[in-house]
């Protein structure tokens, strides 16, 4: 399972789920062809699923987005988009079956932005989750992201009364100019004005999302943006480095392009050490290289659904789902008139039984789903646990990344009695009881996660021609 080749730049690439999507291609072509949703889930656990509704609908386009979203809903295409999510929120619990408990332990509204659906919208949204997956979203925690311009109060009293427990807002950066920068038009008072009305809605938990590494970004300005978020006081936290991807509006501009550059890694690498230690000492707590918790805030995730081994259900033609051997979505592009097509097609299905593009996950890739997923978490991972599940030792299973990852300080030599960089493979019989990254190693995660995808994730990802 090893071999590595890690990079200078801490800024490889921004891991949020594995395998990454563009290493998906359409199962038409695989032995077997579409697999049915039915007898892909039938052996699954379902008694702690997640749920996930995306919907790919933004007011604007940030520069640095490419995500799956188009811009505006021409002649009533969010009333086809909601008919559409409805007959696939049937075919799919359907496909669950009665034979065995079918619970969700969480749930999430997605995108694009959720809230530029009108409040009846959402409404009806919301109705998709519950009357047609069977997901209380009064009884699990719910996460809904949101924009400035769309955070109004009719949409926020919907989701208030229908359960929401975290509003996560894209803020990214609080001075109007470096917003322009980021291809981002609002303004900061239209900004503060959204967080109030927020804050009136009494959701428990609110997020701010910042980005730093914009084009003229200094500490002081990163630190007027920090404050202004601090003024809010939110539960949570994310920061963001800035990544200009192909497609993307920063991309078409020719504005850090994601070669080798110094100077903007040292400037990302600057400015993300200025805001975790302003955090720190503001009453915060650090969970992973991004995201950070008031140490005061009450558990907005769930306590009992483990994203390393539970399954996700995901509905919208830019959602995911995971079982145990398959990772499953619809075709993903970048572009604005691919994404368009994509989401005409999805419209019009009727049969939403069969799976249609995805990537089968064997032995070899859980066991780097599991480390990297828990690797990048400040709490790190238990490796008994690991062992638990698949009989073997992390260190047998990854010794070439984990030494290196080691002997680049970015493992926690205190972490449970022992010295990670001490560790040889050659006699060992075990591995740390707790692997956790020191703060270099997180903040190095997007250097340190793409260094476990598998060769043939690798290659993959590299055939893949961005659409």
């Amino acid at each position: 399972m090893t071999g590595t080749s890690l990079g200078t730049s801490p800024y490889r690439s921004y891991v949020y789920a594995y395998p990454h999507k563009t290493a998906y291609r359409p199962l038409a072509g695989h032995p077997g062809g579409r697999p049915l949703l039915g007898d892909l889930w039938a052996a699954e656990r379902k008694d702690a699923l997640s749920l996930y509704l995306h919907i790919p609908f933004c007011e604007v386009r940030c520069g640095f987005c490419n995500l799956f979203t188009r811009i505006g809903a021409p002649e009533e295409l969010t009333t086809r988009y909601l008919d559409a999510l409805d007959r696939q929120a049937t075919a799919v619990r359907d496909a669950l079956g009665d034979d065995g408990p079918v619970r969700f332990a969480s749930a999430a509204f997605g995108g694009g932005t959720p809230t530029f659906l009108t409040a009846g919208e959402l409404e009806r949204l919301c109705d998709i989750a519950e009357k047609r997956m069977g997901a209380d979203l009064s009884a699990v925690p719910l996460s809904v992201e949101t924009s400035p311009s769309t955070a109004t109060a009719d949409r926020l009293a919907v989701l208030a009364d229908r359960g929401t427990t975290r509003i996560s807002i894209g803020v990214q950066s609080f001075v109007d100019a470096e917003a322009r920068a980021a291809v981002r038009p609002q303004h900061r008072s239209e900004v503060e004005a959204a967080l109030g009305r927020i804050r009136e809605a009494r959701i428990p938990v609110l997020n701010i999302d910042l980005i730093y590494g914009i084009e003229g970004q200094t500490e002081d300005t990163w630190r007027t943006s920090l404050d202004a978020a601090l003024a809010w006081s939110p539960e949570e936290l994310y920061l963001y480095p800035l990544y200009v991807r192909p497609l993307t509006g920063l991309g078409r501009l020719g504005t850090g392009a994601d070669g080798p550059d110094a100077a903007w890694d040292e400037q990302r690498l600057r400015l993300y050490r200025a805001g975790r230690d302003h955090l720190l000492a503001h009453g915060y707590e650090q969970v992973s290289m991004r995201m950070f918790r008031r140490v005061d805030a009450p558990p907005a995730g769930p306590d009992d659904y483990a994203c390393q081994t539970d399954g996700m259900i995901g509905l919208g033609c830019g959602a995911r789902s995971y079982t145990s051997s398959l990772h499953y979505s619809f075709d993903y592009a970048v572009e604005m008139r691919e994404i368009r097509g994509i989401i005409d097609g999805f419209t019009t299905t009727t049969d939403f039984s069969r799976a249609e593009v995805g990537r089968y996950v064997d032995g070899c890739e859980a066991r780097r789903r599991h480390l990297l997923q828990s690797l990048l978490q400040a709490e790190g991972m238990r490796s008994a646990e690991y062992r638990e599940r698949f009989g073997s030792d992390p260190y047998e299973d990854f010794p070439a990344e984990l030494e290196l990852f080691a002997a680049r300080g970015w493992l926690d030599d205190s972490a449970s009695g022992g010295s990670a960089s001490g560790h040889s493979v050659a006699g060992r019989s075990a591995a740390p009881d707790l692997l956790r990254l020191s703060p270099e190693g997180l903040a190095h995660s997007d250097a340190l996660g793409p260094e476990l995808f598998s060769p043939a994730v690798r290659a993959a990802m590299a055939a893949y021609e961005a659409k």
